[in-house]
């Protein structure tokens, strides 16, 4: 059924964060009316990713508050501007933090995700929220804890329907950004040996995204015991924890002098010189995936690079986001991936908080939430 909304200023409920480290709280946001190139959406998921806790943290934190994050989130088009051309009414979609004009120099490359008119509105980007009269962020230009967003239509990428939203939702994050990282920024080839520091939702998405590149060998490493088993369920092949043993030496043993490919998934630029040090001398390439805290660096060593050393950035997986994102359903649902052991716990909205508390704990993996509380009832997966 689609939803009326009166013009040209709508409501929406939303989490917001105030303050850094401060609880997130439900409040009516007044939300911009779709112009004639957007899209209203009526967000049905949204998964929590651990860069959403770094803003609310205050320690990686590009948005000002009060913010509302989420930028994981499947929905339903309820609305269109007079301009949309490539999505209607009644679709589902995914609401993506970078946006595919299709046309500029980047787009046609073919070598990155990173549009130059996303890139012209990085540090200026528009928010449809605001709270008596004052401007409310949406974080990546999404702010998907929101029970409608508004986004420009090269930001929304239609999805096929028959994948459950809490499922198909972890595609415009954790699973684009961790598959992608694998075969649009690394380019792994069959047969080549990773290590994979940091197993929680990005990390693990690598793991299975070095098993659909037919790596032969996916060393896992975590401080959580748990991870083990967890890991293995997505094509982990060895693992180490990290809490106990030397890392690089435990990966230089395992693999005869490092691994070809290394991803440093968490943000700390402690584990990403590990990384950088288990690959192999000659070619070894080194991934960051993470985000570290503003102001951190990784030093590297310059003679390191002259020994044949390679390391890459790599923003959401290097996959765009309307002509390749949709197809990472298509493998969930043709059995390549695994998302059904990706998503651990599935909340209402009102426990998002909660959800955050399970992340910091490393009980989770995967939180999805949701303001259809009927629908999730504080379910574990």
């Amino acid at each position: 059924m689609t939803t009326t909304f009166p013009a040209p200023i709508r409501k929406t409920w939303a989490m917001v964060a105030h303050a850094p480290n401060t609880p997130l709280v439900r409040e009516e946001l007044d939300l911009a009316a779709p112009r004639d190139d957007e899209v209203l959406i009526e967000i049905i998921a949204s998964g929590l990713c651990h860069t959403d806790l770094s803003q609310l943290e205050g320690k990686a934190a590009p948005y000002p508050f009060p913010v509302v994050v989420g930028h994981e989130g499947a929905g339903i088009v309820r609305e269109v501007g007079a301009k949309v051309t490539s999505v209607k009414v009644g679709d589902h979609v995914i609401p993506v933090a970078i946006g595919e004009c299709g046309q500029c120099g980047n787009c046609r490359s073919g070598k990155t995700n990173l549009c130059e008119v996303f890139l012209s509105e990085i540090a200026t980007q528009p928010t449809p929220f605001s709270l008596n009269g004052e401007r409310v962020s949406a974080y990546s230009g999404v702010g998907s804890l929101a029970q409608y967003v508004v986004m420009n239509e090269r930001n929304v990428a239609p999805i096929r329907k028959d994948v459950p939203f809490h499922l198909a939702c972890t595609i415009g994050c954790s699973v684009a950004t961790g598959v992608g990282a694998v075969l649009h920024t690394a380019h792994v080839a069959a047969g080549a040996t990773v290590a994979v520091f940091g197993l929680g939702g990005i990390g693990l998405n690598v793991v299975q995204g070095a098993r659909l590149a037919g790596a032969s060998r996916i060393i896992g490493i975590d401080i959580n015991p748990m991870r083990d088993a967890q890991g293995r369920r997505f094509g982990m092949t060895d693992f180490i924890n990290g809490a106990q043993v030397n890392a690089v030496e435990a990966i230089q043993a395992l693999t005869g002098g490092g691994v070809d490919f290394a991803f440093e998934c968490v943000g700390n630029v402690r584990l990403m010189q590990q990384a950088f040090d288990s690959t192999r001398i000659g070619w070894g390439c080194t991934v960051i995936l993470g985000v570290p805290a503003d102001g951190e660096t990784m030093p590297i060593v310059p003679f390191m690079l002259q020994l044949g050393r390679t390391v890459k950035g790599s923003f959401m997986g290097n996959m765009q986001g309307r002509s390749q994102l949709p197809g990472l359903l298509d493998h969930y649902a043709e059995g390549r991936l695994n998302l059904d052991d990706l998503v651990t716990h599935r909340l209402s909205m009102a426990s998002v908080n909660e959800g955050f508390a399970l992340m910091k704990s490393g009980e989770a993996v995967r939180t999805v939430v949701s303001f259809a509380e009927d629908m999730f009832k504080g379910e574990t997966a």
